[in-house]
């Protein structure tokens, strides 16, 4: 599945008992000798009484994260096209909290509850003296700009003049690294067109850079708004295709809403 090309093998963990590790992820994860994709979704039966399935998350390295919305929305396609439940919305349990994934009445978008956005450092987690709408961090000399935020995984944002150019490759693996931030970080590259549109590139924790980042989309959405640069909704242009966000602010989730897409079924043996 994709959801505006980034890609997901998704997995039915319900019927069948599912146990990989990284060197298995990573297997599948390649492109030339596995089925290739940017992650790994797992549906399994929920951990609480209140949701409906649990939702967990590999990288193509093989490590477990916390949050995709990207993801999510093929999630719940997955599920109503599996046959697993016809109930709308469905409630997930994730590492980081529940999500509600609501199927809009055309079949064609999926809008999702990504949460409250966390902004205090020891939550993100970030290594800050205090919280504020913009940090800096030196790398090889010089110093960098950027916004910081938890949409249940780590984001860094900086602002770029134009993300054709956006050292994306380059910059993006050093950010993610960086000692700064102990669990590593995604880091999106935004160009500013104007109050309510932003175009967007995300280099992400454990796949490198994908033609669309859900959660990304929703950080960059946040932080530019926290620093008076963006007001809702803001459409969000990324290399494979359009989001729409919304954030009403401090302590009020955000809801991403986007197309998913199914490309084939199969059978592997492992």
């Amino acid at each position: 599945m994709h959801g505006l090309g980034n890609d997901f093998m998704v997995v039915n963990g319900i019927d069948q008992a599912i146990s990989l590790n990284s060197q298995q992820i990573q297997t599948l994860a390649d492109r030339h000798f596995g089925i290739g994709f940017d992650q790994l979704l797992v549906v399994e039966k929920p951990h609480s009484a209140e949701a409906d399935f649990l939702y967990r998350i590999f990288n193509a390295d093989g490590s477990e994260v916390s949050q995709c919305g990207n993801g999510a929305r093929c999630f719940a396609r997955f599920v109503r096209e599996s046959g697993l439940s016809d109930k709308n919305p469905i409630v997930v349990d994730t590492k980081s909290g529940q999500l509600q994934l609501d199927i809009d009445d055309d079949d064609d978008n999926i809008s999702v509850n990504m949460g409250i956005p966390k902004h205090n450092p020891d939550d993100i987690p970030m290594r800050a003296d205090a919280e504020s709408t913009v940090y800096t961090m030196m790398l090889e000399g010089t110093k960098y700009s950027f916004g910081s935020v938890s949409i249940g995984n780590p984001h860094a944002v900086l602002e770029v003049d134009s993300i054709e150019y956006a050292p994306v490759e380059t910059l993006g693996p050093m950010i993610e690294k960086s000692s700064q931030f102990p669990e590593r970080v995604n880091v999106g590259f935004m160009q500013i067109v104007d109050k309510n549109t932003i175009k967007l590139r995300v280099y992400e924790r454990g796949t490198g850079e994908t033609l669309a980042c859900g959660s990304g989309a929703c950080a960059a959405t946040v932080i530019g708004i926290e620093q008076n640069i963006l007001e809702k909704p803001v459409l969000v242009h990324l290399r494979g295709g359009q989001l729409v966000i919304n954030w009403e602010g401090r302590g009020k989730p955000v809801y991403l809403r986007g197309p998913a897409d199914s490309v084939f079924e199969g059978t592997i043996q492992i």
